[in-house]
């Protein structure tokens, strides 16, 4: 599905790697449905591509001088 770029790489995991768990950021069903469809687009466009490790990253907004809201992703 999608095409290989010279960036593409894999991360081997070491056999006793653990995923951590990170901190719990509260949605809004709104917000919920904003990161869904977030994810989607990025996906649609190829900018990123499903998952295929148990690691997480919590997402939350901010408001932006305009009011308007933008998704951080936290490390």
């Amino acid at each position: 599905m999608f095409t290989r770029k010279i960036w593409d790489h894999v991360i081997k995991l070491k056999e006793e790697f653990v995923p951590r768990k990170g901190k719990m950021c509260l949605l809004s069903r709104e917000e919920r449905e904003e990161v869904r469809e977030f994810v989607a687009e990025q996906i649609r466009k190829r900018y990123i591509r499903p998952l295929k490790s148990s690691q997480t990253a919590p997402v939350f907004f901010v408001r932006k001088k305009d009011m308007k809201k933008k998704i951080v992703q936290d490390y």
